[in-house]
């Protein structure tokens, strides 16, 4: 495989650039990822559907990953909860050095190939459930092990990495390949690689939760009411929805059922 991720950058002497021209260049390289991900559109649709399938019958999703796209795939799992009012669990992650450690960035844990499977393991992975891979590289051990053991077992997995016919892919039943070319700062796929990962797991996720049928119209009528910002959201999205006129009503009646959607279904809206 060639590992585009490690190519040299298509700039020198970064070191020499103005802030004007650093900012540029680096705005640049991002204006190819969007066009990267289009590309991949087809596999991203295919992931998302073979996804679905899992969670809609009472599955689990799995984020497995080390370094950024672990931690970035962090980001995304951690608001599903409030936005969408999901339980808990029911999108999940499983990152080399443990969550507990999002923070120090372990990334001599991504070595380790007996640590994913035995994560996932831990959490009673089963062929209910859906793993998905996240790898820069497409090679990264902590990774292509446990995908390897979901195989074995039964459990579907998917991948998104951002090389070419890499061994991670060729281990996924549903991969998706972002080739973004080689970072600014060589071999930096925190940049590129991970602005494309970000992207895809909103995707992923929006797309998921909207499907399920988290969101109405476009609105979170499931989000949960967890500070003040939210809670006057969610007022003038009921009385907007609802047809109500007094705010302080309209507080009344969402307080007391816990929800947007919930308070339109005890509306009758």
């Amino acid at each position: 495989m060639t590992k585009i991720t490690e190519q040299p950058s298509l700039y020198r002497h970064l070191e020499k650039m103005s802030v004007a021209e650093l900012t540029a260049n680096i705005n640049k390289e991002d204006k190819k990822v969007a066009l990267a991900i289009e590309a991949a559109l087809p596999l991203i649709n295919r992931l998302i559907e073979g996804i679905l399938s899992k969670l809609e019958q009472g599955g689990r999703l799995f984020y497995l990953g080390a370094g950024s796209g672990g931690r970035l795939s962090v980001l995304d799992a951690i608001e599903l909860p409030t936005t969408y009012g999901i339980p808990k669990g029911l999108v999940n992650v499983i990152l080399a050095g443990g969550v507990q450690h999002l923070i120090e960035a372990r990334e001599e844990e991504e070595d380790d190939r007996e640590a994913g499977w035995k994560a996932l393991q831990d959490q009673h992975v089963s062929a209910a459930d859906f793993v998905l891979g996240i790898s820069a590289s497409g090679t990264t051990p902590f990774v292509l092990a446990a995908l390897q053991a979901c195989r074995e077992n039964g459990i579907r997995t998917g991948c998104i990495v951002s090389n070419p016919e890499s061994p991670i892919a060729e281990a996924a039943d549903f991969p998706v390949e972002i080739i973004t070319g080689p970072e600014f700062v060589s071999g930096s796929t925190r940049m590129k690689c991970g602005t494309a990962q970000k992207m895809v797991f909103d995707m992923i996720s929006t797309t998921c939760m909207i499907r399920m049928g988290r969101v109405e119209d476009n609105k979170m009528v499931n989000v949960q009411l967890i500070n003040d910002k939210i809670i006057d959201r969610a007022v003038k999205m009921l009385m907007e929805r609802a047809g109500l006129t007094d705010y302080d009503k309209a507080k009344a009646i969402l307080t007391k059922n816990g929800s947007v959607k919930k308070a339109l279904d005890a509306l009758g809206k």
